[in-house]
């Protein structure tokens, strides 16, 4: 057994259980119950409103307390899947040990279709975003819930206020009830999160590999549960036939997963938390968003770490637990603690370390224009402060080659990519923000994917972290040993590192057909003519020593990053120097000489 203090129960057992908690005072006591909340819909078309399931573990006191809540729809699977049916089921993360002692309850939803709840998932569709808002309802009064055996159950002892937090679709989840602007939602913690299902499918018009077909339904058909999977397969077929696999054009399906433009609406504060190296979940997911929550003055902290699809408890738990304590106390209890005068951004160094900044972007950051050149400096293509008027480069397909070999060389001409290099810099370079690029064209074909690497061009360490998967990050548990050493019930990544002399700072993709808009295609003239096609990379906050060149590295086809196009094989093209140019968002505005 995980702990001591769980007591699994069948399904039609009494849902209420007094326990001892964990870390907490002498005498402190919890309860922990399981509810099943009716929503306002009826996704599986049964003739029942969907009923979400709901785990509370929550001090045993009579005052209200407030709710830190985790959704997920991958309760049922994994190790968790022989404990799924139990009353309750369980708490696996670090959340109960934590919180309850400190005065608030947790509770852990199923998202609809999935473990215990019914429904069908519908892979960031309203109806995920539904079963959310039920729970948050149910906590403050507004729907209905019982227990197993019929009884109603009444949150009678919670004050509404709901901070939701969770890691990759856990993750997501917040990020949908903060730009649904569900009352009650006082604050997300969204880790390694989607705020755009067609930028986690999708790169400006060309689909990633590996998630380029049906991803919708795919994922829909993991985390659906055995008891709902044959009633949910007209959903299922549904979202196989609207997701638009046969354009990757950004449509009506793709615009109600869409979370961004939520931000308008958003009251709940936001903790943004992504790795920069996450190409699950890619760096636009938070860069995107958090542009958004800027522009509308949405209270907000963010943590940029070095690793790829990560919780920062497993490599910086004793820090995150504080921030975290700090956070949920002032915007869930109205805690005056300061939290919100400590600076807003904590960046992770390669090695390591973190540093922190008052905003990300960073203070004093500017954009600064460089053009692609001709060969210069031993280079075979140069990036300048001031363009040349004339002349063009060739670039083919590019034959299959890897993303290491398109960074390689960059000395050496190369028709299937091409390199644009500064000299080397003066001094150390703060890249903070999103890039953006402008490439004019005159191609053989309609339809032209391209893909543009930013590279660090010198000897360099890099500090490789071992990733996990979604459903590991949702399902790791504690044991004995975890709550004696204070893990946060998280294994730390392993971590390798290797000598490199290019570094790929972040990359984007487009298909130039969708250079107008994502949501129509114009084709490329095939005639000679030319046309400007703009396209933006993947935030990055990154520093580029001194004696080191920032690269531009453009190719057509990324085939370990992107799915193949069928109407651009053979592509050729002849890319204008001068006009095409890369806007760099560089703390300062200059890159130096």
């Amino acid at each position: 057994m995980r702990r001591v203090y769980l007591v699994a129960a069948t399904l039609l057992t009494a849902a209420t259980i007094h326990t001892p908690a964990t870390n907490a005072a002498p005498a402190a006591a919890a309860i922990t119950e399981t509810v099943y909340v009716e929503s306002t819909i009826d996704s599986d078309s049964d003739g029942k409103l969907d009923r979400i399931a709901a785990d509370v573990m929550r001090p045993d006191t009579a005052e209200r307390v407030p709710i830190v809540m985790e959704a997920s729809p991958y309760y049922g699977l994994g190790a968790a899947a022989a404990s799924s049916m139990t009353v309750p089921r369980g708490f696996g993360r670090w959340y109960d040990e934590y919180f309850v002692p400190r005065g608030y309850a947790v509770v852990e939803m199923e998202m609809q279709g999935t473990s215990r709840s019914t429904g069908c998932p519908t892979t960031g569709g309203p109806e995920d975003t539904a079963s959310v808002r039920a729970v948050v309802d149910w906590l403050n009064g507004r729907a209905k819930a019982f227990y197993a055996d019929g009884r109603a159950a009444v949150a009678s002892w919670s004050t509404g206020n709901v901070g939701m937090l969770g890691v990759s679709y856990n993750g997501t989840l917040p990020n949908a009830a903060a730009a649904a602007n569900i009352p009650g939602v006082k604050t997300i913690v969204p880790i390694a999160a989607i705020s755009s299902w067609y930028e986690y499918a999708r790169d400006q018009g060309i689909g990633y590999k590996g998630w380029e077909s049906n991803y919708p339904t795919y994922l829909a058909n993991y985390v659906v549960s055995a008891a709902q999977k044959s009633k949910c397969k007209p959903v299922f077929d549904k979202l196989s036939a609207d997701d638009g696999d046969e354009s990757w054009d950004y449509t009506s399906f793709w615009k109600a997963r869409d979370y961004r433009p939520g931000a308008q609406n958003t009251t709940a504060s936001v903790f943004v938390v992504h790795g920069q190296a996450d190409w699950n979940v890619k760096p636009s997911q938070f860069g995107r968003w958090w542009k958004e929550l800027e522009s509308h003055d949405v209270p907000r902290k963010i943590w940029l770490h070095r690793g790829g699809h990560l919780d920062p408890i497993s490599f910086r738990q004793a820090e995150w637990q504080r921030v975290m304590g700090l956070w949920m106390d002032h915007w869930l209890k109205g805690a005056d603690n300061g939290i919100m005068s400590e600076p807003m951004a904590d960046v992770q160094k390669p090695d390591g370390s973190w540093e922190q900044a008052a905003s990300w972007p960073r203070p004093d950051t500017r954009d600064t224009t460089l053009y692609f050149g001709p060969a210069s400096g031993g280079m075979s293509g140069s990036l300048t402060t001031t363009p040349v008027t004339s002349g063009t480069h060739r670039l083919a397909a590019n034959a299959n080659i890897s993303e290491a070999s398109m960074m390689a060389n960059p000395e050496t001409a190369n028709t299937n990519r091409l390199a644009y290099v500064t000299p080397p810099l003066t001094k150390d370079t703060r890249l903070s923000g999103e890039v953006s690029l402008t490439v004019r064209v005159a191609s053989n074909r309609a339809s032209t994917p391209l893909t543009a690497l930013l590279v660090d061009y010198g000897p360099s360490t890099q500090t490789v972290l071992s990733e996990r998967s979604p459903l590991q990050l949702s399902t790791e548990v504690c044991g004995k040993n975890d709550l004696r050493d204070k893990t946060g019930c998280a294994r730390p990544p392993d971590v390798s590192v290797q000598a490199v002399t290019a570094t790929m700072l972040t990359k984007g993709a487009i298909d130039a057909k969708n250079r107008l808009s994502l949501e129509t295609a114009t084709p490329l003239p095939t005639n000679g003519t030319t046309a400007d096609v703009t396209w933006k990379l993947h935030a990055r906050d990154a520093l580029i020593p001194a004696g080191h060149r920032i690269g531009i590295v453009l190719v057509t086809n990324h085939n370990a990053y992107l799915a193949s196009d069928s109407a651009a094989s053979g592509v050729s093209l002849n890319v204008s120097l001068g006009a095409s140019k890369v806007v760099l968002p560089i703390v300062g505005g200059v890159v130096p000489r």
